[in-house]
């Protein structure tokens, strides 16, 4: 029996397409971006949750981070526990968080990017503002219920967040092809800016910055670009600078010392070990020699980074050079794209709070709808039970005829009285005459005969009454949108009241960092490069002292200046220069530094062909020999260059560079172009065009068919015998008869 095909034939890109959004889709919606409602991304909308099931509330005893993780994850959030304490420990964190949501036991971590001990050490519980403004009146049926990942339980789609937390926390995190970065915000000013909108909904971002006046870091520090929050605001999207606070205080001996007491948003974890890193390695530099110690003294109580400082130290010219060198100050960028209506959308700041807003009146309604039929469920009871008591006789009469509670439960609903047994004929037809609904027959037959007592009879009239204000009090609060946003407003008032706290960043607009460098002193130096590459430069005297040893160990020996620049040139046409004071500065018999660490020269892809200090090639014009038997003369301040690395020549494809060397401008000076073949041709230098480094040069040489320039001479009339080696036979290069450029040579 043949099995039926069931191949389905498609377009391969379709398929992948189509699988790859959906991925995406899932990833945006379901993992990284928060809700603008709640501000909750899934993974801590469930922790929330799973802690609020397991009753682990703030006036409770702390339970295990493990237990709180676990059934989270066996519950709602199948990805790995991992993720799940790891936003349960940030929500902790209260340098992280404006207001942190978890109040954590043990070890959860340091601002100086110290990791939470494992799960099974830390305990946790809610905090107070969690359990009261993001998990309250859930038993009110005011959020939507959806099945969980197996279909086992019931998790809410989002929580009933009272305040903006997508504000006050911020957010952050990566999707796919999209990532939001939300700054956290003031508590205070938030709900100010939430109240303000509820009496003024149609008030603009720049009125709502009167109340949100911009981000307020949990580290503090400094906003200095307060002048462009409002097109932030305005769009969701820009760039915050944000810069540490230090502080000058007198030390001993008249020194002074900067202390870093607030530190960027962004520097929290890793970037503090990196900063400390950052100021050694100006030291080490040489970019200032203005601090002699640095300590990180921070501690519980706050951040304290202590920078001694030599005496007559510039302080404020020195807290710019950290500004401008290290991550004391950075940029935060802010990206407000967060998922509303079931897509991600990027907001400013009066979208987000609208989306709130709307959030808070659906919440309003769906509870006060919840506690209004309550009441009127109650009001129901109540009157049913008041006026059982006006006629109790007979109920009781009806109680003790009747064979079972159906019928007596008939006769109370329905005034049915044939299989019940009256005393009186009046009673019957007094009977007949009931019409209690099911809910009060109900309460009717509860009732204890204690409710019969007067004071309880009245009891029962008062709370009657109470009843009716209260449903009075629901109905206009739904009915009137006026008396709802009170009702709003007055929670938030409460909110801001209990749990609002200074601010911590200031805002301010400040002069980007200038930093004037100090005259280095100028001094004379040696250049020294071994065998192996490595460079260094040491004093002159040290040179002169150990001149016979440095000339033999060294591959190059240059004199220079301290405040100059090395320039090298390879043979693939590459000018790569370095500064002299980058260089190790030391002793003779120290090792030096490989040059391709201090330079962008790669010893593995190019060879050195020709090495000199820029103060002594400015004024001089270079004379260039590639193998193809190019040649030009270039004039030496066109490498007089700010770059790095930057094109020394133009070369045809396949040619190198085999000779660079400095005319000498002497009169009668020659130039032996020496080819692999034999070939020798002796020209003036005279003859060689000066070019631009971009050119490709002429030709010096004509060469035969796969010959190509070894090797180039130069050398002027006052120098002696210079004699050159071809094939094991010495040729005298000065005794050659001079020749024109471009021609073949002769053989040797």
């Amino acid at each position: 029996m043949q099995t039926e095909d069931r191949l389905i034939r498609t377009e391969y890109s379709e398929i992948m397409q189509k699988s790859y959004i959906d991925y995406a889709m899932s990833v945006i919606v379901a993992r990284a971006l928060p809700d603008v409602r709640d501000g909750l991304k899934p993974v801590q909308r469930r922790t929330l949750y799973d802690m609020y099931e397991l009753g682990i509330r703030f006036d409770r005893p702390y339970r295990k981070c493990a237990r709180i993780v676990g059934d989270t994850m066996g519950k709602y959030h199948p990805h790995g526990d991992s993720s799940i304490y790891e936003a349960l420990v940030v929500m902790a964190q209260d340098f992280k968080k404006g207001m942190p949501l978890v109040d954590g036991h043990g070890n959860f971590g340091s601002i100086e990017g110290d990791g939470a001990a494992a799960m099974r050490y830390t305990e946790a519980r809610l905090k107070k503002i969690t359990q009261e403004a993001y998990l309250a009146d859930l038993d009110k049926d005011i959020v939507d219920f959806v099945p969980n990942f197996d279909e086992t339980e019931k998790e809410p789609q989002v929580l009933p967040v009272k305040v903006p937390n997508i504000l006050i926390n911020g957010a952050e995190g990566i999707a796919v092809g999209m990532a939001t970065s939300i700054p956290p915000h003031n508590f205070g000013e938030v709900i100010d800016g939430v109240i303000a909108y509820l009496k003024n909904p149609d008030m603009n971002t720049a009125q709502m910055m009167e109340y949100i006046k911009g981000p307020d870091f949990p580290t503090g520090g400094i906003v200095t670009n307060q002048d462009e929050l409002l097109a932030i605001y305005s769009t969701g999207m820009g760039k915050i600078k944000i810069r540490g606070k230090v502080e000058i205080e007198k030390s001993k001996g008249g020194r002074e010392r900067l202390v870093v007491t607030e530190i960027p948003y962004t520097m929290i974890g890793a970037n503090i070990g990196k900063f400390l890193n950052d100021v050694f390695a100006l030291v080490d530099s040489k970019k200032t020699g203005d601090i002699v110690d640095i300590s990180n003294q921070s501690s519980k109580e706050g951040i304290r980074i202590v920078m001694e400082m030599r005496k007559g130290a510039d302080a404020q010219n020195l807290c710019n050079l950290l500004y401008k060198k290290t991550k004391l100050e950075d940029t935060f960028g802010v990206n407000m794209l967060a998922v509303a209506n079931g897509r991600p959308e990027t907001m400013g700041i009066i979208p987000m709070i609208r989306h709130h807003v709307e959030f808070q009146y659906g919440l309003a309604t769906r509870k006060y709808r919840t506690l209004l039929a309550k009441e009127q469920e109650k009001k129901e009871i109540q009157e049913g039970l008041i006026a059982a008591c006006d006629v109790i006789d007979l109920i009781i009469e009806i109680l003790r005829g009747s064979k079972n509670i159906k019928d007596a439960k008939k006769c109370l609903t329905e005034g049915e009285t044939k299989n019940i047994r009256f005393r009186q004929k009046t009673s019957q037809k007094q009977a007949a005459q009931l019409r209690f609904t099911q809910r009060q027959a109900d309460a009717i037959l509860e009732m204890r005969l204690y409710r019969l007592i007067g004071l309880e009879i009245q009891a029962l009239l008062k709370e009657h009454d109470a009843t009716l204000k209260k449903i009075a009090q629901y109905e206009e609060i739904l009915s009137n949108r006026g008396a709802m946003t009170k009702v709003i407003i007055k929670e938030l008032t409460a909110f801001k009241k209990e749990y609002g706290t200074p601010r911590r960043t200031e805002l301010a607009n400040v002069a980007e960092a200038v930093y004037v460098e100090k005259p280095m002193e100028e001094k004379d130096v040696v250049f020294l490069m071994d065998r192996l590459g490595y460079t260094k430069t040491i004093d002159t005297t040290a040179y002169e002292r150990n001149k016979e040893a440095a000339d033999s160990e060294n591959k190059t020996v240059l004199q220079c200046k301290n405040t100059d620049r090395i320039c090298i040139f390879t043979d693939q046409g590459h000018l790569h220069t370095v500064k002299v004071q980058d260089l190790p500065f030391g002793k003779f018999r120290d090792k030096g530094t490989p040059l391709d660490n201090v330079s962008n020269y790669d010893s593995s892809k190019e060879e050195i062909v020709y090495l000199s200090p820029l103060s002594a090639i400015r004024e001089k014009k270079l004379l260039f020999g590639t193998a193809y038997g190019m040649v030009k003369a270039v004039a030496g301040g066109e490498f007089d260059v700010a770059k790095r690395t930057t094109a020394a020549t133009k070369l045809s494809t396949d040619d190198q560079v085999v000779f660079i060397q400095a005319l000498s401008g002497a009169q009668g000076e020659s130039l032996v172009m020496q080819s692999e073949k034999g070939m020798f041709l002796r020209i003036e230098a005279a003859a060689v065009p000066e070019k631009k480094k971009i050119a490709l040069g002429v030709r010096g040489i004509r060469l035969a068919e796969n010959d190509r320039l070894a090797k180039m001479y130069l050398f002027d009339a006052q120098d002696g015998e210079l004699v050159a080696d071809y094939a094991g036979a010495e040729v005298v290069l000065n005794r050659l008869r001079p020749g024109n450029r471009d021609t073949k040579g002769v053989k040797r």
